[in-house]
């Protein structure tokens, strides 16, 4: 059996308010993310799913607990052994967007040029293979206002990509999309890993659309973390949390038809 490649350990994780309250978003976490494998995170507003996601970056410590990647605890780590381990990482936030003032091809080809010694020509014919991949073949002299913002997720993700990460983490990766851009960009996450085979973590409000790409669904609630094998597994679940989750969320006619076929 494969190994996780990420691993959180009875974590825990609190904040204080302005009031003095304290907030216990994560209490006792345990999760395996295995290698090659899609795991999408739900949950409500507010139960701690993209402070998972910045847990498992180093962007925060957790109060108690361990967050290992690929079998190391990256909470003991110092600033640079964590900086290698985040260079395995392709991180796509909902509010990183392109850089305004660069055009589509040098956005993407930024990371290439930041962080290795590549040529010129060597940049270029990498990006150019991505933009064909990504469906951007002919905007590479184009910028970010010139695109919609389907067009621009694309960019983002084919930016997060250029450095070949194991891991990508997306967090709310369709936050204002319609509908329908929404789902084409989900169908291009799905056709992207399975062409590369990388590991992904994919925090979402989308349900149930977003289930359609995982090998692994953890509903998020009151600071545990309920993991399941498959969406259907989700909906036929007793646990009384996750049948209030499924009817929030699905509704009883999506249950419904599933009865039925």
């Amino acid at each position: 059996m494969n190994k996780p490649v990420i691993q959180l350990v009875n974590v825990h994780k609190s904040f204080i308010s302005a009031n003095g309250s304290v907030q216990e978003v994560l209490k006792g976490v345990n999760l395996n993310i295995l290698p090659g494998m899609t795991t999408v995170i739900g949950g409500a507003s507010g139960q701690g799913k993209s402070v998972t996601i910045k847990l498992i970056l180093g962007l925060m410590q957790p109060d108690s607990g361990q967050i290992l990647v690929e079998g190391k605890n990256i909470c003991t780590m110092d600033s640079g052994e964590l900086n290698e381990v985040r260079s395995n990482f392709g991180v796509v936030f909902q509010g990183v967007a392109p850089f305004d003032s660069m055009t589509i091809f040098e956005n993407v080809a930024l990371p290439l040029e930041e962080n290795t010694r590549l040529s010129k020509n060597e940049i270029r014919e990498r990006v150019m293979n991505s933009l064909e991949q990504f469906g951007l073949k002919g905007h590479e002299d184009k910028y970010p206002a010139q695109l919609s913002g389907g067009m621009l997720k694309r960019v983002g993700l084919a930016r997060a990509l250029q450095l070949q990460p194991k891991v990508m983490l997306f967090d709310e990766p369709t936050t204002g999309l319609d509908p329908a851009r929404s789902l084409e960009i989900y169908r291009l996450f799905y056709k992207i890993q399975r062409e590369l085979g990388y590991t992904a973590v994919i925090v979402s409000h989308d349900i149930p659309k977003i289930f359609n790409l995982a090998d692994q669904v953890v509903v998020m609630h009151e600071g545990m973390a309920k993991v399941f094998s498959s969406s259907e597994e989700i909906q036929w679940s007793t646990d009384p949390i996750i049948q209030d989750f499924v009817q929030m969320t699905m509704g009883h006619i999506y249950q419904s038809r599933l009865e039925n076929e």
